[in-house]
């Protein structure tokens, strides 16, 4: 894997960012610029081959020099042919190759990202660069890159060639060159950061269009469709504007470069004519100066076109060296601490205090203790943002507290490493994700080693058997986030995926929320069995969900209020009982 680099990017040299891909593959890079050299070389030689069939063939009226010098120039074609060939078929495997690198490369850079870093950050961004702006790279690498060598090779080998055959007018030509590279250097800066701009606003479309169509049923719902869509075509409008800005700046270039460019050459030909008229120069010497000189000028256009490009892909690779320099927060440490070989589920918070990155004005817990013995099944309740969900995210470390300590059967979970901590705990979330693809797959996610009769027990045991009543049983495709299931369903297909972790922590975020009362007393029944012999952690807002833990625990503004059973909260009154009465109240 090649490694990932890590520098500031600026203007054309973020597209350092591409040379730590290149490097495994140096023996095709290395083919793929003998053939460029090869082929600007005879091309220049098809220049001397059209001399000498003007000035031996034409001019001679020799049927034998003309046939040896259309037959060379013809050997010349055929060898450009080949190297082209081989130069295309490089450069092409080139970019196809290192763009699966970059992209797998950021991919595995995007779920390392903590937590924290989605706060902010839009998915629809994350996945333009991951899509287009890794394709400008991969179009750079596989076309524009190697055409901008090789007409730079054509350009100054033309322009030797052109000093060989006519010092006068190639001093012509000269005198525009400091006219052409003017406007090159000028509007290539401004390209740039219209380049980059034009692809921050494809970006904000890709943000906007992915939240959107997320949320289909709550746009549809709420009759929103006609102003999710004119803010889509407004936004469409922006990237429009910004792109139709970087067209019309290479536009311009494009026109400076062809007017002065052909001008020049078309100067010098009536000059080149004059002389050959008055006997100074040969045809073949005009002819052969003409054939360079357009190589000249059509060299240099192509590279102020091709400029463009590389200032495009350079706005690229900045964006994507952005994302590949995020470093995660959290990471294992050095030395990282070992978990006990033979799990109890001892969890204890010791006064722990933790903020939200994205919301710190608010404590999400402040001196929050508390002890969960093995076995121990402990709900917490309270109203919304009290903290509780913050609980279940420290204890599997997509967050590091500010302060205090969380640890796991007597070790820091901060010295451990992320993932053999979470390979103890499972979680039932109160949104299960289903992922778009069948039912044995999203079961055995948490163990993708897992037999098919183990899957098939652990659906047994989450109730989850309407799943043998589908057109392909287990095999079913469940469609993207599960929308062929109902929320029931789709609940129990991820109570059978924490069962087949067989975790030695066990998280509940209203795992019954979405059920019937006839699934939710059959699933109840299914986990009460999963959590026996295991610690379980149940956050609850149906308090009738709770009643039998071993412990609840009342958290209110990030703090523990009150501890106790069912029964005993009731007799204290307080925040527990209140929120009783208003819950039995409204289910009645």
């Amino acid at each position: 894997m090649p490694p990932k680099p890590r520098l500031k990017a600026t203007r054309i040299t973020s597209l350092a960012l591409l040379l730590p891909y290149l490097r495994p593959y140096l023996g095709r890079v290395v083919g793929a610029s003998a053939s460029l050299l090869i082929a600007a070389g005879l091309v220049l030689a098809l220049g001397q081959g059209l001399r000498r069939l003007i000035d031996k063939g034409f001019a001679n009226g020799s049927m034998a020099h003309l046939n040896g010098a259309a037959l060379a120039m013809f050997l010349v074609v055929a060898a450009l042919a080949c190297a082209t060939f081989i130069r295309f078929s490089l450069v092409s495997w080139l970019g196809e190759r290192v763009a699966a690198d970059l992209r797998r490369d950021m991919f595995q850079r995007v779920l390392t990202l903590s937590p924290a870093f989605f706060e902010t950050a839009r998915t629809g961004d994350i996945l333009t660069r991951l899509t287009a702006d890794i394709s400008v790279l991969q179009a750079l690498i596989g076309s524009a890159i190697s055409q901008w060598i090789r007409n730079g090779l054509l350009l100054v080998g033309a322009f030797t060639m052109l000093l060989v055959t006519s010092p006068k007018l190639a001093g012509l030509v000269v005198l525009v060159v400091p006219f052409v590279v003017a406007p090159l250097v000028l509007f290539g800066r401004r390209e740039k950061r219209l380049s980059r701009a034009a692809q921050d606003r494809i970006a904000d479309l890709g943000a906007y269009a992915e939240e959107t169509i997320n949320a289909l049923r709550t746009v549809q719902a709420f009759t929103h469709e006609a102003a999710d869509l004119a803010r889509f075509s407004t936004d469409v409008e922006h990237s429009v504007n910004a792109a139709l800005l970087r067209i019309r700046t290479r536009a311009t270039l494009l026109l400076v470069v062809i007017l002065l460019g052909f001008g020049a050459i078309v100067f010098s030909l009536w000059v080149g004519g004059r002389d050959v008229i008055a006997g100074r120069m040969s045809g073949g010497d005009l002819s052969a100066f003409v054939f360079y000189a357009v190589l000249v000028a059509s060299s240099g256009m192509q590279m102020s076109e091709l400029w463009g490009e590389l200032q495009r892909a350079g706005g690229a690779a900045e964006r994507l060296s952005e994302l590949l320099d995020e470093q995660p927060s959290i990471t294992a440490p050095a030395k990282p601490a070992l978990l006990p070989l033979r799990p109890e589920g001892r969890v204890a918070f010791e006064n722990v205090g933790f903020t939200y990155p994205a919301r710190p004005e608010q404590p999400a817990l402040s001196g929050f203790s508390l002890i969960v013995e093995p076995g121990e099944t402990v709900a917490l309740v309270g109203p919304s943002g009290a903290g509780k969900t913050t609980v279940f995210q420290l204890l599997l470390r997509f967050y590091d507290p500010e302060s205090g300590v969380v640890r796991l059967d007597g070790v820091d979970i901060a010295q451990v490493e992320p993932s053999n901590l979470r390979s103890r705990i499972g979680i039932v979330p109160q949104d299960p994700v289903i992922f778009s693809t069948t039912a044995w797959e999203n079961i055995r996610y948490g163990r993708p080693d897992a037999t098919e009769d183990e899957v098939r027990a652990a659906g047994h045991a989450a109730h989850a058997d309407f799943l043998h009543d589908l057109p392909q049983g287990y095999d079913t495709y469940l469609g993207e986030k599960g929308v062929r299931l109902s929320g029931g369903q789709r609940q129990r297909i991820a109570i059978a995926r924490a069962i087949l972790r067989d975790p030695a922590v066990l998280l509940l975020d209203e795992a019954t929320s979405a059920l019937d009362a006839e699934s939710e007393l059959a699933v109840q029944t299914a986990l009460m069995a999963l959590s026996r012999g295991r610690t379980t952690l149940v956050i609850a807002h149906r308090l009738a969900t709770v009643r039998r833990a071993d412990r609840i625990v009342v958290v209110e503004a990030g703090r523990i209020v009150a501890t106790g059973t069912h029964e005993e909260l009731m007799e204290q009154g307080a925040l527990y009982a209140r929120l009783a009465r208003l819950q039995f109240t409204a289910e009645v």
